[in-house]
């Protein structure tokens, strides 16, 4: 039988203290109702859970029964109560590519504040995070998806060249292998695969490497023109150009919250001031 969670709380509350005043302090419930409660409970369950007398309400067996059953609910009620006193604010998880998320971060202000509806979040990673799954709320992505599930909205054209401190400097930079690839790291291994000099991990530290000279990198022009330090060694590369698109579930984008996030980031990633063509 399915029964009120909210009657099983106050019965651990009654149990904890062992009477009807003592639960009446930690619950805000009044004497009266934790006892009509309680025998409502009993009722429904067919079963009686306390002895009441002058030393107050004892658990019977069935109810040292049911305490040991109801125990889990503890936990819950207190995970419940740390996320009802945490700011209200939904969070919109933003999953990109490492030079999208950098450059989101950087000018995120000019569409959000605190205040709004909303709090970004982003999840930077090379890899695929499953939308379906929800995972994150709003993907960028370099297709349009397949899935009748996803809907998506289209951006600007995204633009790589080849990057470095200066034309003297002739070595690769590539990701190690294993680690989620890119169109820019697919290219750099089919056509200087014999000219790479080391890598990294993420991409972040690759343009570090970059600007200490030690190897060119591939990176979208958006990105790659506004380092200082980086001078442009080569023409966009026309074959790893590619769409970009603002991914998410069918449901999750009439969320009001998603759908402000999807908006913003749009402005963002559209703006040809922000990201003009190469």
């Amino acid at each position: 039988m399915q029964q009120n969670l909210d009657d099983l709380a106050l019965f651990l509350a009654i149990a904890d203290a062992g009477g009807l005043a003592g639960a009446a302090r930690t619950t805000g419930q009044s004497p009266p109702t934790l006892g009509r409660r309680m025998t409502a409970l009993e009722r429904a369950l067919n079963r009686r859970l306390f002895e009441r007398g002058a030393r107050g309400y004892t658990l019977t067996a069935a109810g040292r029964d049911l305490l040991a059953e109801a125990e889990p609910l503890r936990a819950l009620s207190q995970r419940l109560s740390r996320w009802a006193s945490t700011d209200p604010t939904p969070r919109v998880r933003i999953t990109t590519g490492h030079w999208t998320s950098r450059f989101l971060a950087r000018h995120i202000g000019r569409v959000w504040a605190s205040g709004d509806p909303w709090v970004p979040e982003f999840l930077a990673s090379n890899a695929n995070v499953d939308l379906a799954r929800r995972e994150a709320d709003i993907g960028v992505r370099n297709r349009r998806p397949d899935q009748n599930w996803l809907a998506a909205r289209i951006t600007l054209p995204v633009h790589y060249a080849v990057y470095g401190t200066g034309p003297q400097v002739r070595g690769f930079l590539a990701l190690p292998d294993g680690y989620p690839t890119t169109p820019s790291d697919r290219w750099v291994r089919q056509h200087h695969g014999d000219e790479i000099v080391t890598g990294a991990s993420d991409t972040r530290l690759m343009l570090d490497l970059a600007l200490s000279g030690l190897g060119r990198i591939v990176m979208p022009t958006f990105a790659g023109d506004t380092v200082n330090g980086l001078t442009r060694l080569s023409p966009p590369i026309a074959e790893i150009a590619h769409d970009e698109w603002l991914v998410m579930h069918q449901d999750a984008r009439h969320d009001p919250p998603v759908r402000a996030a999807i908006d913003a980031l749009f402005a963002l990633l559209s703006d040809p001031a922000l990201r003009p063509p190469p």
